[in-house]
């Protein structure tokens, strides 16, 4: 039996001034709420609420946390803190914006701009079912991107990783701005096995280094999800694990079926970005930047008939071996 969630604060709830209008989103670490300031601005509030560490019933504003789990909890309020008074001295278009940062009730709220728009993740799903070809334009990656990787080279220069950068956590806003959201990664979390710090991890888009103790973590780790985050907006799902990899990698095959398709340069930028080798990889946004924004012409690989059609036979059928699984999901799901 799954352990019951800790319920949001309800609507209307004052907190710090901000008035709670709804929940948006939950997740393992917290809560975010669309609320109201003192001027009727919306705003966007996060919340720490960890899930495994503490309990609450609706209609009560402290957190109930167990004596054995206190300590741990604390350790996370106070990272939780940190990273939103850091993140409060990042000014960039491309990172969300931290407004404020208050204790009260026994935990810590993140007050942020409210976005609209939709994520890149959202964008990514809906490109993928019109079944074109290409599921973005290679100008529109590179628009986008360049973008985000303004913003990141900011966050990396104010000595902080983000460690969570996949589509879900790209916002395209309805003024079609990137921007990096959700740092939660970013703040330390205690794994499963004894007092060992590490942060969470996405599949597909963490690094090899995320699943190590003794390697350590830098930009790099960073820019290995932003080549996974390309591969995405290329293939319309995300690449295989590291650890998949690091046992038979097929990311090259994966990627020589989108030549002809999408130029060299862009597919060798991915490659480079996703090595499983940490020191191959851009050891940083600027030479990642460098290379992206370098000029020349676009290299195409030209394919052979033969190429072309083994290709459209390959997507033909991954297609229809998610949909044999999704058949699959359904009936699983009716009985």
């Amino acid at each position: 039996m799954s352990k019951v969630k800790p319920a949001p604060l309800a609507p209307d709830t004052v907190i710090g001034g901000y008035k709670i209008v709804r929940k948006v989103a939950a997740g393992g670490f917290g809560v975010v709420y669309l609320a109201l300031d003192t001027e009727g601005l919306q705003v966007a509030i996060k919340e720490y609420l960890p899930a495994s560490l503490a309990t609450r019933e609706p209609g009560e504003l402290t957190p109930r946390v167990q004596p054995e789990k206190l300590s741990l909890y604390r350790l996370g309020l106070k990272s939780f803190f940190e990273e939103g008074r850091s993140l409060a001295q990042i000014s960039h278009p491309s990172v969300v914006s931290v407004l404020n940062f208050f204790r009260e009730n026994e935990t810590v709220y993140m007050v942020m701009n409210y976005l609209e728009g939709a994520s890149l993740q959202d964008f990514i799903i809906t490109a993928k079912d019109l079944k074109n070809q290409k599921v973005f334009r290679e100008s529109t990656i590179l628009s986008l991107f360049d973008e985000i990787l303004r913003g990141l080279r900011i966050v990396h220069q104010h000595k902080m990783l983000h460690l969570d950068i996949k589509p879900a956590n790209i916002f395209v806003t309805d003024d079609n701005r990137s921007v990096l959201i959700d740092f939660g990664a970013a703040r330390e979390v205690l794994s499963k096995e004894g007092n060992f710090i590490r942060p969470m991890y996405t599949p597909g888009f963490a690094a090899p280094e995320m699943y190590r103790r003794d390697t350590p973590m830098g930009p790099w780790t960073d820019i290995y999800a932003i080549g996974a985050c390309i591969y995405s907006c290329m293939q319309g799902y995300p690449p295989n694990e590291a650890p998949q990899r690091k046992e038979k990698d097929r990311f090259a095959t994966a990627l020589s079926r989108l030549r002809g398709i999408y130029s060299d340069n862009l597919i060798e930028v991915v490659e480079w970005c996703m090595a499983l080798d940490p020191l191959a990889r851009p050891q940083s946004v600027f030479a990642l930047q460098k290379e992206i924004n370098r000029e020349g012409e676009r290299r195409y690989t030209k394919l052979t008939m033969g190429e072309k059609v083994r290709m459209q036979f390959d997507s033909m059928l991954t297609d229809s071996k998610k949909s044999v699984r999704g058949a699959a999901d359904a009936g699983g799901k009716k009985k």
